[in-house]
């Protein structure tokens, strides 16, 4: 059976899972509109909590074009994740183009004050053929 999830990554005992879908009712390719939204999962399978701080995107849109995305927290919050529990949201992201792939890192802190990445996987984006 398919997971829910597409890619996965782990750094630092903290997993981060993707899904994402195609959004065929908030594009417009005839306006040079795509849509997609992703679920993040992220896991903590580390001994304590650790709190998400920062994100860092990179969008690639089917030119090749590269943007860099940097925030505090996502969707509005910095979470605390305890250890062996997740922490879930989903977010979207517009393209120019139907394909264009996604990665990045989260900003991390543990409970000792320790500060470190971790990484988002790579994640394509792929509006589906449309018959013509």
């Amino acid at each position: 059976m398919k997971s829910l999830f597409d890619v996965a990554e782990t750094t630092r005992g903290v997993t981060v899972r993707v899904s994402v879908s195609y959004l065929a009712e908030q594009s417009e390719p005839a306006r040079g509109r795509w849509f997609w939204a992703y679920h993040i999962r992220i896991e903590n399978e580390g001994p304590g909590a650790v709190q998400l701080l920062t994100r860092h995107w990179v969008i690639t849109d089917g030119r090749g074009a590269r943007h860099s995305v940097e925030g505090e927290g996502v969707v509005g919050e910095q979470p605390v994740v305890a250890a062996g529990a997740s922490y879930d949201y989903v977010s979207g992201c517009p393209l120019a183009t139907p394909t264009g792939a996604m990665q990045g890192s989260y900003r991390m802190v543990d409970e000792a004050g320790a500060v470190f990445d971790v990484a988002i996987p790579k994640f394509a984006l792929h509006a589906p053929a449309v018959a013509g």
